[in-house]
């Protein structure tokens, strides 16, 4: 009998930038299985849609949809027990972008967008001025679901540093395109529209990082940063119990570079 750590009327809807999912599939059945998230959101699955895994998620019960891309990209949503309805895969606005970016559901009573945002370096340059394009694309749709009033989430790798306060050395990160005051101004954007960051609103001092660069012993050091989050609607934020990371993970045989993120709602 598989083990199950959620709480009656209460779900937990977690995001995990795996990095490969073929090349990390023993950890993220691992984590799945010991966490046990009612809703689970993947970003750099890197494969295409037809190497998608799925099956191996079934015999755990979980059932999803996807968006590949071959050897880059990728997102998905996992779902406990129930089959996610999607809603919508990609961003509007630029036809000509094929990147494999955005997923949208609706599962357990609540709208769940997956995001893995473009990380913009170098900068200044073409990738930076992609990334804060989809920024405000992104922007866009969520003042569509916004409009719809319904609990939503928006959650995933974000790549983006919101404060110093995120960052283990704010002077080490400077000159990245995930610090930068353009791709800061657009997050702050997305919460003055009304979206609440979890984490960041139950750890106003920061110091929690998600994810550790495989280079030059980051995560031994602990030197790490925060880009992987979880927006609330106000439908959704009204409901939230708690939230976290399992920075354990990070710290396993072949793990990937960052470590989940979780929310945990009233049902």
């Amino acid at each position: 009998m598989r083990l199950r750590i959620e709480l009656r009327g209460v779900i937990r809807i977690a995001s995990f930038n795996i990095n490969g999912i073929k090349a990390r599939l023993p950890r993220l059945l691992e984590w799945l299985e010991e966490t046990r998230p009612s809703v689970a959101c993947l970003q750099e699955i890197k494969t295409q849609d037809e190497g998608f895994p799925a099956a191996e998620f079934e015999k755990i019960g979980y059932k999803a949809i996807w968006h590949g891309q071959k050897g880059f990209n990728g997102v998905a949503i996992l779902a406990d027990g129930a089959e996610p309805v999607e809603v919508q895969r990609g961003l509007a606005g630029e036809p000509e972008d094929e990147h494999s970016r955005y997923i949208e559901a609706d599962v357990f009573g609540v709208r769940v967008a997956c995001i893995y945002l473009p990380n913009g370096n170098p900068q200044p340059g073409p990738k930076f001025d992609y990334k804060l394009r989809w920024m405000e694309r992104l922007r866009g749709r969520m003042r569509e679901i916004a409009r719809e009033e319904v609990p939503a989430i928006v959650i995933g790798d974000y790549n983006v540093i919101p404060n110093d306060c995120d960052v283990w050395s704010p002077p080490a990160m400077a000159s990245d395109a995930l610090m930068q005051p353009a791709s800061r101004d657009a997050y702050t954007r997305l919460l003055h529209d009304g979206w609440t960051d979890a984490l960041g609103t139950h750890n106003p001092q920061g110091g929690v990082w998600t994810f550790w660069d495989y280079q030059a012993g980051a995560w031994q050091r602990d030197h790490g940063f925060r880009i992987d989050h979880a927006l609330l609607s106000p439908e959704l934020a009204d409901r939230l119990v708690a939230c976290g990371v399992d920075k354990a993970h990070r710290g396993r045989e072949k793990a990937s570079d960052h470590a989940p993120v979780w929310v945990t709602l009233r049902d």
